[in-house]
């Protein structure tokens, strides 16, 4: 809705006059001539001419000035609404922008994420092989020391058996 502010009317648009447009003859000593009368008509009625002339031209004036007050207001309403239009497609851009580089960022941990749990993987293997020769070492250690103790029951019984014979001999002899 459209709301046009004038300024207010101090004087009003059309004057009443004060003294009457004509006066009636009473007497015949008051009548005035017909070239009184028709001159007094023709001034009423240039008087009356250049008074509409100047209503319409006060018209006008204050016609245009209102479609130049309504011109003001609707460029003033435009530029209010675009504005906040603007602001908007400002905001919008950034937040564009803003998405894009979060995306960017998101690939990037992405990426190290999947590099780190791949390292990981590969230190847990290790870990797990790592293990693997540790127990096989000592597999290989406790059968190098079950080695160890069959040779030392051997050299033992060897040992054994010759004391044996020893005092078998003597035994004998």
């Amino acid at each position: 809705m459209l709301v046009l502010l004038l300024p207010p009317v101090s004087k009003p648009m059309y004057s009443s006059p004060q003294l009457p447009l004509a006066r009636v003859p009473t007497s015949t000593m008051d009548r005035p001539e017909s070239g009184e009368l028709e001159s007094s008509l023709l001034q009423l009625i240039n008087d009356h001419h250049h008074h509409s002339l100047s209503v319409r031209e006060h018209t006008e004036k204050a016609k245009k000035e209102a479609i130049r007050s309504a011109v003001r207001v609707s460029d003033l309403l435009v530029d209010a609404v675009n504005q906040g239009v603007q602001e908007s497609f400002v905001n919008e851009k950034r937040i564009e922008l803003e998405t894009r580089a979060l995306a960017v960022t998101v690939m990037r941990f992405a990426k190290q994420t999947d590099q780190w749990l791949a390292a990981s993987h590969t230190i847990n293997t290790a870990v797990k092989v790592h293990d693997f020769v540790i127990q096989t070492l000592s597999v290989l250690a406790t059968i190098e020391e079950i080695g160890d103790f069959e040779n030392w029951m051997k050299t033992m019984e060897f040992d054994c058996k010759s004391i044996s014979a020893a005092i078998c001999n003597i035994h004998q002899a």
